[in-house]
């Protein structure tokens, strides 16, 4: 489990640095919606990578809020795993090894499915 946790830390700290150096060279900041749709609608393969990650997303989030049994914190949790991408699944599944105290099939299910 520790270098699952490395893993998670190095994932983390890895995307934090690269998103902070995008955002100080991009001409946009952190506008990145006109360029991540914008190569969707122009149906190249920029745009075939993005729409991929959007379904990644969205299974990301889908699997966090059934985790959560659609609670409310849950559903809220999902909205910040759709945007958040990597930097909320890497910091969350680290939380969760901690909580769960090791219990991979806890961490995945959640308690309630055990």
């Amino acid at each position: 489990m520790i270098w699952f946790r490395i893993l998670l830390v190095s994932m983390f700290a890895a995307l934090l640095y690269y998103t902070i150096v995008t955002i100080g060279i991009s001409q946009n900041g952190v506008n990145l919606f006109p360029d991540f749709f914008g190569d969707m609608a122009a149906m190249e393969w920029p745009g075939q990578f993005n729409f991929d990650f959007m379904l990644m997303l969205m299974l990301s989030a889908l699997w966090t809020a059934w985790r959560n049994n659609f609670s409310v914190s849950g559903l809220l949790l999902a909205v910040i795993a759709f945007f958040g991408g990597a930097s909320f699944l890497s910091m969350y599944l680290l939380y969760l090894t901690f909580s769960e105290k090791r219990n991979v099939k806890a961490m995945l299910v959640g308690r309630t499915r055990l």
